[in-house]
């Protein structure tokens, strides 16, 4: 098993990619501390994991609320005594424009997607700088590099999220921590549904979007929890500040 005896968090656990993650790095022989706000669905995404006889706790809070990483971090430490690898999934989009989009939307989206990105980070890398080793994995999205419409404020947290990646690969590299960032395209999971509905008939973005992947098709959350697998496991261990896009074909198109 490519994690077997390591200690795995991801942020954003409790539905999508962020649980598909979950349950791959679990079969894959790690133990798992699950972060979401949304209390049903992190305790779901646990007992899968355990009914398949692997080992998980929850923490059940915001990614953006300052203290809580440091918090649910230092309880995973006390649970397992280490950390191996962070996959910072959680976040959310509002839509609109930089005219439409309200002050309080554009910070809740930042907090979330960026903010908590810096603040899991800040609360883990100490702990892999102590082991000498740890693989970090940032979630971002393809719209950072090919630009989109009416969704200013996610593409602009995304965007700062794979910034943030590589600087960190930069500075922790000679701690032996790696820090690397996934870029899907429209997976299917909740909050592209979520996107979908902000339109008067849904149908037609999820068209627009299908259409726009070279594949013909939208994403798996599962295909994204392979590429995070690669970048948790040793398999990547000469690869630190890329970008793994997982989009379809996307951006070559």
């Amino acid at each position: 098993m490519k994690l077997a005896g390591r200690i795995a968090i991801v942020t954003g656990a409790g539905s999508g990619i962020g649980r598909e993650a979950a349950l791959l790095f679990a079969a894959e022989g790690a133990r798992l501390g699950l972060v979401d706000r949304d209390a049903a669905g992190v305790e779901e995404t646990a007992a899968l994991i355990r009914a398949a006889g692997g080992e998980a706790i929850t923490r059940i809070g915001d990614v953006a609320t300052p203290g809580a990483a440091a918090a649910d971090a230092a309880a995973v430490m006390a649970e397992w005594g280490r950390i191996d690898v962070l996959m910072t999934a959680a976040g959310f989009s509002s839509g609109g424009t930089v005219v439409t989009t309200p002050d309080e939307a554009f910070e809740a989206v930042v907090a979330a997607n960026l903010g908590g990105t810096w603040r899991w980070c800040q609360a883990v890398i100490p702990v892999m700088q102590a082991q000498k080793s740890g693989s970090v994995i940032t979630v971002a999205s393809q719209l950072a590099r090919a630009g989109g419409r009416n969704n200013s404020a996610y593409i602009a947290a995304k965007g700062a999220i794979i910034s943030l990646t590589k600087t960190m690969a930069l500075d922790f590299a000679a701690d032996g921590v790696r820090v690397n960032c996934l870029l899907p395209g429209a997976i299917e999971t909740p909050l592209l549904r979520r996107s979908f509905a902000r339109h008067a008939d849904p149908s037609v973005p999820r068209e627009a979007s299908r259409a726009r992947h070279p594949l013909g098709r939208l994403g798996r959350p599962e295909e994204v929890a392979r590429a995070a697998l690669f970048l948790a496991c040793d398999d990547s261990s000469f690869t630190t500040g890329s970008e793994l896009l997982v989009d379809g074909g996307w951006l070559a198109g």
